[in-house]
């Protein structure tokens, strides 16, 4: 398969998951002067980055009147950066409550993309973190929200992504769905068999392997998540982790950069190409400086991409 872009031009793009949504007195980002913004987005300019995924948690941008999303625009035309795709969290199209709002949101969210050329848009069924979750220093150590064991509720799901990518077909935009545990998409065996009943073209997995090495149980090994699910990827979240295993049975794991941790993402990401892989990269990184870290693990990425040579 030829590929249409270069180590170089490939677009790989920081998540603004370093950056809270709400500011120390409290006010949320959505509701913050344009120069807030323009704060926060400089210092992923400055890491050398040339793409940014407007995360919602950060900032929903699908939401902006039109003057602010004009000035949103206008900031990251300054700092050199493009938005290849728009990631959301949390917004579950079958939360059991918000459910119907965020189906309405995620509409929003592929409108604002095919009116920006934005591409990608990722959507999830995980839900809001739990407040033993908000307390612990790894929120993924702590059991969260879990997609019901209801068929009815299955089938809304499969209908309702069924909806969005027909959406998103009429625009040019494609859908990723992120992997993530306790949901619809816990597992490789389970995103596999969820992507093909909702069976559109426009509709792809975001193969985000690292919400599932991360759990503090027994999970499918990371190469045989890649070779299940690499053929139906679209946008990719790519973080890594330490993970220590005794044979007590305690899992422990810990973020770690892209070259080091548990997943071999060298052979991870070559065989992904192998197998077709043709969209962006998110790179992110929980704790520390994750925007420094997501920095290092863009260039590593760039090393292994067809073309890439090792930077010294």
């Amino acid at each position: 398969m030829e590929q249409r872009w270069t180590a170089e031009t490939w677009p790989i793009a920081a998540a603004m998951i370093p950056f809270p949504g709400k500011l120390p007195n409290g006010d949320l980002v959505q509701d913050a002067r344009p120069e807030v913004w323009e704060q926060n987005l400089a210092q992923v300019a400055d890491a050398s980055f040339d793409a940014v995924d407007p995360t919602d948690s950060w900032l929903r941008i699908a939401d902006l009147e039109p003057a602010r999303l004009s000035e949103f625009l206008s900031i990251c035309d300054g700092l050199g950066l493009s938005i290849p795709a728009i990631s959301t969290a949390r917004r579950s199209v079958i939360d059991p409550e918000h459910g119907g709002e965020y189906l309405a949101y995620s509409h929003r969210v592929i409108d604002t993309a095919a009116q920006l050329g934005i591409g990608h848009v990722s959507f999830g069924f995980f839900g809001p973190l739990s407040p033993s979750q908000m307390k612990a220093l790894w929120f993924w150590t702590e059991q969260g929200v879990q997609n019901p064991d209801d068929p009815d509720v299955y089938r809304l799901a499969v209908d309702r992504i069924r909806e969005l990518g027909q959406h998103a077909e009429s625009c040019g935009v494609r859908i990723a769905l992120e992997m993530y545990e306790d949901t619809y998409l816990g597992s490789a065996r389970d995103a596999v068999r969820f992507v093909s009943e909702v069976n559109h073209p426009s509709v792809r997995l975001n193969i985000d392997i690292g919400n599932l090495i991360r759990l503090h149980r027994p999970v499918e090994p990371w190469a045989e998540m890649i070779e299940l699910c690499a053929p139906y990827a679209g946008y990719w979240h790519v973080k890594n982790y330490y993970r220590i295993e005794d044979p007590s049975g305690l899992v422990m794991t810990h973020p770690a950069p892209l070259l080091g941790g548990t997943i071999n993402w060298r052979a991870a990401i070559r065989r992904a190409l192998e197998l077709g892989f043709d969209s962006p990269f998110l790179v992110e990184h929980y704790g520390g400086d994750g925007l420094s870290i997501s920095a290092a693990n863009r260039d590593y990425i760039r090393t292994i991409l067809p073309g890439g040579t090792i930077r010294t």
